[in-house]
């Protein structure tokens, strides 16, 4: 696509230069087309005069066939064609057609007949008259003729318009396909081997059990998380009480590092229903109030975190404070992944606000959830492998 900006760059300059050329070509298809038709008064005419004359006429008739190429361009073809609305994208062209015919036909007869009189009539043999077309007759043939213009203009405007986008989709399906392709790439390599992890893990789990009770439970939380990482997240979609009991747990191991200097305000639904989210897709929200928030004070710190569930709508409000003279905020990495992720998934049924206050940095996230249907919920690992890697309490 940058091969082609003349094409497809969304830049000013290159979209005014091909709706330039757009239109220029199509007036001059115009003119020359209807100079090579005149009508009989005009045949032992040459072709300059007929072209002058018919040039002015194919300009103002462009103000028909504009209406109508980016009502289809801009409205029926985006907004309803590409999001699979048939019909209703039928109605709109059939009503966008109407009314360009309804408004090329007023131009015929009154602004283009007025310019033909003026034209023609000198060119009458002395004596010669005209008899007078009756007036339906010239409204039908205006209709027609007007219609005819407008499908034929609408339709090579919407044709294009349509290639387009499909040509977008195929780049940006394409380059996501490689992103994934990349990113799991990137996780196989830093993949440590599970059997391994769980194992070491719980050799250490049991080593300070007798030597320290926080740290065994520390050893323990964090198993929970790698378990929940490896073993539930391989599923498009996870159990909002999942993920909700994830973030949990990392708050409890962040709640261990500031011991009682962290004033911390936790608020959960306590039961999700069979609501489902991406799993993932909510930690590292809540990982930059600790890492670019509480982190950075050392007076003081404090974070507020407010999950809210009305029906299937997630509402999720993170507030922390910021150290006294620190600059404005920036979103990190987790944060900039989630919001592709929002856009990827969640594309419409999401609602984003970062605000930096200043003094404390402000997240907004509302989520329109899917309910989870009894023959595709996430299985569980079974027993036997949550054993395999299940820590000892002795």
């Amino acid at each position: 696509m940058q091969s082609l900006p003349f094409i497809f760059s969304a830049e000013p300059k290159w979209r005014i230069r091909r709706h330039l050329v757009f239109w220029l070509s199509w007036f001059v298809f115009q003119a020359l087309i209807y100079s090579f038709s005149p009508s009989p008064v005009l045949q032992k005419q040459n072709f300059l005069v007929r072209l002058s004359m018919t040039a002015p006429e194919s300009l103002i008739y462009m103000v028909p066939h504009l209406f109508a190429a980016y009502s289809l361009m801009y409205i029926v073809v985006p907004r309803l064609v590409i999001n699979g609305l048939y019909i209703k994208a039928l109605e709109i062209s059939v009503i966008i057609f109407l009314i360009t015919a309804v408004l090329s036909a007023g131009l015929s007869m009154t602004v283009i007949e007025h310019l033909r009189q003026v034209n023609v009539r000198p060119m009458l043999p002395t004596g010669m008259m005209t008899s007078p077309t009756p007036l339906y007759i010239q409204l039908g043939q205006s209709l027609m003729a007007g219609l005819r213009g407008g499908i034929t203009i609408g339709g090579l405007a919407a044709a294009i318009k349509l290639m387009k986008c499909f040509y977008e989709r195929q780049q940006a399906a394409l380059r996501l396909e490689k992103e994934r392709a990349r990113t799991e790439l990137q996780m196989l390599k830093a993949q440590l081997h599970p059997h391994f992890l769980f194992n070491t893990l719980n050799n250490i789990y049991s080593y300070t059990q007798e030597v320290s009770v926080i740290a065994s439970n520390m050893i323990y939380g964090l198993s929970e998380l790698l378990r929940y990482m490896l073993y539930e997240c391989n599923q498009p979609f996870v159990p909002l009480n999942k993920e909700l009991k994830m973030i949990a747990d990392y708050i409890a191991l962040e709640k261990v590092r500031y011991d009682e200097h962290l004033d911390l305000s936790v608020n959960m639904p306590a039961d999700s229903g069979q609501v489902r989210i991406a799993p993932l897709l909510l930690l590292p929200l809540v990982e930059n109030c600790f890492k670019h928030g509480a982190s950075k004070m050392v007076l003081n710190p404090w974070i507020s975190i407010n999950v809210t569930l009305n029906d299937t709508i997630l509402s999720m409000k993170l507030v922390n404070g910021k150290a006294s003279g620190s600059g404005p905020s920036q979103l990190g990495i987790g944060t900039a992944n989630t919001q592709k992720r929002l856009e990827l998934i969640y594309a419409g049924r999401y609602e984003f606000q970062a605000v930096d206050e200043g003094d404390m940095y402000i997240v907004n996230l509302k989520l329109w959830l899917d309910q989870a249907k009894p023959e595709t919920e996430t299985k569980d690992i079974t027993d036997e492998t949550r054993k395999d890697f299940q820590l000892s309490d002795s």
